[in-house]
C-alpha cells in the first residue's frame, strides 16, 4: 500500500482552495457521475468536481445512498476523471468503505485514488471518522470532511432534515468541523445546517467550507448535477436552485423522436448512407 504524499499537482490544487478562502473568492463545486458531465463541469470553470455517492439515487435508481458499492464508485470516478483537466476531483467514500476500520478505510481510499483517478476522497461525519481521516491522509490521500446532514447516517438522524437547529446541536456541528480540520482535512462540507451555524464554522476554520443548504457565508457551494440542471424527478430540496430545465428538453426531444419513427419521418434520406447506382443495380439483379 503506497505511503507517498499526493502528487505535486494535487497539493497545488488543494493549496489553491485555501488561498481562495483567504482571498474571499467563492469556490464552486458540482457533483458529476460520468465523462461528459466531468468534461462540461471542468470547461465551465468549476473548481471542485465531486463524484458523490448521491449517484446511488440520481444515476442508479436506489432509494438512498447506502447501496452503492466501491466498485461502482470507482467506475464512476474513473469516468469523471477522464473528463477533468484542471478541477480537483473528489470521490465520496461509500457506506461501509471506511466505517469498519482505519485499515479498510485506507485501502478503499487508495483504490479511489489509484483505480478511480480521484485527487481526494470525502468521508462523512466526525467521531470515529476522525481516526479514518488521519489514517487516509497519512497514506497520502487528501480528505474532505462532511458534517451536518450526513446521508449515510440518515436513519440515525431521523430522515433527510436540517441539522443544528438547536444551540446544542449547532455547537456540536461547529466542533465536529473543527475536529476534522485538526485531523488534517483540507475542506469540510456543511450540509443542511442553518446559515448562522455555517457562518460560525466558516469563520472559525482556516480550511474552506463548502455549503449545500448552508447559506451564503460558506467559502463555496456545491449542488447535485441533476438538481442544478432540472433533470431530477420528485421532490426538489429547499436549498436547490434549478439553473435549467434540461429534463423538460430531454422529454420533448424523446417524444419528437418517438413521433417521427412512428410516422415514418425518421430516418429520411439525409440520415442514410448512399450506394452507387451501378452497385445498387448489380445488387438488385443478384
Amino acid at each position: 500500500m503506497p505511503d507517498t504524499p499526493p502528487p505535486e499537482s494535487v497539493k497545488l490544487v488543494i493549496t489553491s482552495l485555501g488561498e481562495m478562502k483567504r482571498a474571499r473568492q467563492p469556490i464552486t463545486s458540482v457533483t458529476a457521475y460520468d465523462y461528459p458531465s466531468g468534461r462540461l463541469a471542468d470547461s465551465a470553470g468549476i473548481d471542485v468536481v465531486l463524484v458523490g455517492d448521491s449517484a446511488a439515487m440520481t444515476v442508479l435508481g436506489y432509494d438512498s445512498t447506502l447501496p452503492i458499492a466501491m466498485d461502482e464508485m470507482i467506475t464512476l470516478t474513473r469516468a469523471v476523471a477522464r473528463g477533468v483537466r484542471r478541477a480537483i476531483v473528489v470521490a465520496d467514500m461509500p457506506f461501509g468503505s471506511f466505517q469498519v476500520s482505519d485499515e479498510t478505510a485506507v485501502a478503499n481510499a487508495v483504490r479511489l485514488a489509484r483505480e478511480g483517478g480521484a485527487d481526494a476522497v470525502k468521508i462523512e461525519g466526525a467521531g470515529p471518522s476522525l481516526s479514518r481521516a488521519r489514517a487516509i491522509i497519512d497514506a497520502g490521500v487528501p480528505v474532505m470532511g462532511h458534517v451536518g446532514l450526513t446521508p449515510q447516517s440518515v436513519t440515525k438522524l431521523g430522515g433527510y432534515r436540517a441539522q443544528g437547529r438547536t444551540a446544542e446541536a449547532a455547537h456540536r456541528i461547529v466542533d465536529e468541523a473543527r475536529a476534522l480540520e485538526a485531523a488534517g482535512c483540507f475542506a469540510v462540507v456543511l450540509e443542511a445546517v442553518p446559515a448562522p451555524v455555517a457562518a460560525r464554522a466558516t469563520e472559525g476554520l482556516a480550511i474552506p467550507t463548502i455549503g449545500i443548504g448552508a447559506g451564503v457565508s460558506c467559502d463555496g457551494q456545491v449542488l447535485v448535477w441533476h438538481d442544478l440542471l432540472g433533470i431530477s424527478t420528485g421532490h426538489v430540496p429547499r436549498f436547490v436552485k434549478q439553473y435549467g430545465r434540461i429534463g423538460d428538453a430531454i422529454g420533448l426531444a424523446l417524444r419528437a423522436y418517438v413521433a417521427d419513427v412512428r410516422a415514418g419521418a425518421f430516418p429520411s434520406a439525409e440520415h442514410t448512407y448512399p450506394m452507387p447506382d451501378d452497385e445498387r443495380q448489380k445488387f438488385e439483379k443478384t
